[in-house]
């Protein structure tokens, strides 16, 4: 299809999760600059009159602006497969992957791409063999600082880096309010960046990296969506052979991953110059003060055109998986 063949977009925003806000901001981005290339886009939330909906109005594709567990864990984007609608974004094996932050990290580590050491630890086994035994284990094994985070979710809530012992188990408690999973890593120091990968039918190719500077020095759910309490620099900040290091790093964990579309993938730069994978995020945030869009209007590219490009490619990918069934 091409601009002159209006596509009938559903965008999916909203929902229940702790992201709730952020998604419908994401969402509102979208669907701008779908009309402003001339397509007609319906918003709606994915509620319990969803699938009846998509039987009967059959959108020529769906956009999940949905952040947090139902958009992100991959059982919404197997129910459109299921029903047979095209949707942007990664396939559900891939976004469950991706999803699972210690999973994701596996995955990543066996295509050979850096990751901070780091342990996984339920909320059965932290009660069932005592918070100060484990916490004393850990202490010496990973050792400080720390990174404690839930082993699901985004916007990092529920993160708390962890500079000194007497903080651990505060950090334990904040991680278990949003998944009963925690995952503890190893701290990098160095320059924190989001690499955008962006397929548009030609292969992955990461984006100009954009460098994360926080006003307090963390990047809490307040920096990232509080117009004003984070710098940005894309590109980033990195020597030539760094940044492209970290281009070559971030398309690996994409593929790794088995991710399509649009992917952001956060690393960190340490001293030395190497990048080392944090996690891997299958639908980013695309509000004003998130860092996909900076990347692509400084690659060049018009937003709304690429959202175009994105929907396109998605009706394209499902029509080719049906000829090959």
């Amino acid at each position: 299809m091409t601009e002159f063949e209006p596509l009938n977009v559903l965008v999916l925003a909203g929902g229940i999760s702790h992201e709730r806000e952020v998604s419908l901001r994401s969402g509102r981005r979208v669907t701008d600059g779908l009309i402003a290339h001339g397509h007609t886009v319906t918003v709606r939330e994915p509620d319990a009159s969803l699938l009846d909906a998509l039987r009967e109005t059959r959108p020529d594709v769906v956009w999940p602006a949905l952040h947090g567990a139902s958009g992100e864990n991959g059982a919404l984007r197997a129910l459109l497969e299921a029903a047979g609608v095209p949707y942007v974004g990664a396939q559900p094996d891939a976004a469950r992957l991706a999803w699972l932050k210690p999973v994701a990290k596996t995955v990543v580590a066996r295509a050979g791409v850096p990751t901070p050491q780091s342990v996984t630890l339920p909320r059965e086994t932290f009660r069932e063999l005592g918070a100060n035994a484990v916490l004393g284990t850990l202490r010496g094994y990973l050792g400080a600082p720390l990174v404690v985070k839930p082993a699901q979710g985004g916007s990092a809530q529920g993160v708390t880096i962890v500079d000194s012992d007497e903080d651990l188990p505060r950090a334990m408690v904040n991680a278990y309010t949003y998944s009963d999973v925690a995952l503890l890593e190893r701290k990098v120091d160095g320059v924190e960046i989001a690499v955008t990968v962006l397929d548009a039918g030609d292969g992955p190719q990461a984006l100009p990296a954009v460098e994360i500077a926080p006003n307090d020095g963390v990047y809490s759910f307040e920096a990232r969506y509080n117009a004003g309490e984070t710098r940005f620099y894309t590109p980033a900040r990195l020597d030539p052979p760094v940044a492209q290091r970290a281009a070559e790093i971030a398309v690996a964990a994409h593929n790794a991953l088995g991710l399509r579309h649009l992917s952001r993938i956060d690393l960190i730069v340490d001293h030395d110059g190497i990048p080392w994978f944090l996690e891997a995020n299958v639908l980013p945030g695309l509000t004003e003060t998130s860092s996909v869009p900076l990347a692509i209007e400084t690659a060049g590219f018009d937003l709304g055109a690429v959202y175009v490009g994105l929907a396109e490619l998605a009706i394209r990918d499902f029509d080719v998986a049906l000829l090959e069934r």
